[in-house]
């Protein structure tokens, strides 16, 4: 057995973290996260850890600080790993990363000459860190667990996401898988909401200045219909904005999206603000602050999953019977 939980917090996503520490009434614990002058990253736990069971809850992703300061996914990528560094030198009894949202996870495979498998890259980074385990929520593609060789536990915030929609009691709906890469996920979502699906069928077509993807059909009925859009995340909403206002074209009434992850890069409110939808409902996996927040867009917290995920950890309880239901 382990010592006590010990739960510490990067800059990632401190508010999840003092959710999660909230809803497990353990306090995290304090640590000097920091930059140097010159960029370096340091870290400095106030406390000993020597034969806890630590638990590091850092996303990989864009951040801001207290200052409305920019934190880059590399950088919040290396404040784990010199988190998880710095727990393994204090003699830490077990390391479990906590990464809500898994950068660098879109790149999981070489789909093209002379690319790189970053999502591999990064996953041999946290095991040389010092992980023992790694726990986090939707991976973009479900094989990258097999990228580790440490136990990895992935949560789904399906059910979040299914009950939410449920309790919104949306009359003639349909679920849309915004490509056919998305429809085995789509389908199930359906399933559970008791809705058809349709599916929007996507080519990459040449253009003089390159190849594009583009909607060009609709397999499914949604004309008169209300419309959930489930996908795992929304980045720039480029491709999400393009299937929403097809289905608008297509004759949908009413259109959700939902979403696990809102990463909500560069163009993307400005976008989702102009879009034909009603509601945007994403989870807060990734640190949403105060300027990307919008009317449309609705957070729902994954901070009691994850409690109730570090507690059967830490105690050796089954994590999967969580979701046989």
């Amino acid at each position: 057995m382990y010592g006590e939980i010990a739960l510490f917090s990067g800059n990632g996503n401190p508010k999840l973290s003092q959710e999660i520490s909230t809803a497990l009434a353990v306090p995290l614990c304090p640590a000097d996260v920091f930059k140097f002058s010159n960029q370096n990253i340091f870290c400095r736990l106030k406390s000993s850890v020597r034969g806890k069971d630590v638990f590091i809850i850092q996303p990989i992703a864009i951040s801001f600080n207290e200052k409305g300061e920019m934190l880059t996914v590399n950088d919040n990528l290396m404040e784990l790993l010199i988190m998880i560094d710095t727990a393994k030198r204090d003699s830490a009894g077990r390391i479990t990363a906590v990464v809500p949202y898994y950068g660098y996870g879109r790149t999981d495979k070489k789909d093209q000459p002379r690319v790189p498998i970053t999502a591999r890259l990064v996953a041999d980074l946290i095991i040389v860190a010092g992980a023992d385990r790694f726990l986090t929520v939707d991976l973009h593609a479900g094989q990258i667990q097999g990228f580790f060789n440490i136990q990895v536990d992935e949560l789904t915030a399906f059910y979040l996401l299914s009950d939410y929609m449920r309790q919104k009691q949306v009359e003639n709906g349909v679920v849309v898988a915004g490509d056919i890469g998305a429809t085995k996920r789509s389908r199930n979502f359906a399933q559970a909401l008791d809705m058809p699906l349709a599916v929007i069928e996507k080519r990459r077509l040449q253009r003089p200045d390159g190849s594009k993807a583009e909607a060009l059909n609709i397999i499914g009925d949604v004309a008169g219909k209300n419309c959930i859009i489930f996908d795992d995340e929304i980045d720039t909403a480029g491709t999400m904005v393009e299937a929403m206002t097809f289905l608008k074209e297509a004759g949908a009434q009413d259109i959700y999206a939902s979403v696990t992850h809102g990463v909500l890069s560069g163009p993307a409110i400005d976008r989702l603000q102009a879009a034909p939808v009603k509601e945007v409902v994403v989870t807060n996996s990734v640190d949403i602050p105060a300027h990307k927040q919008f009317d449309k867009l609705k957070v729902l917290s994954v901070a009691p999953l994850l409690a109730e995920v570090i507690r059967r950890i830490h105690l050796g309880i089954s994590v999967g019977e969580m979701f046989n239901e």
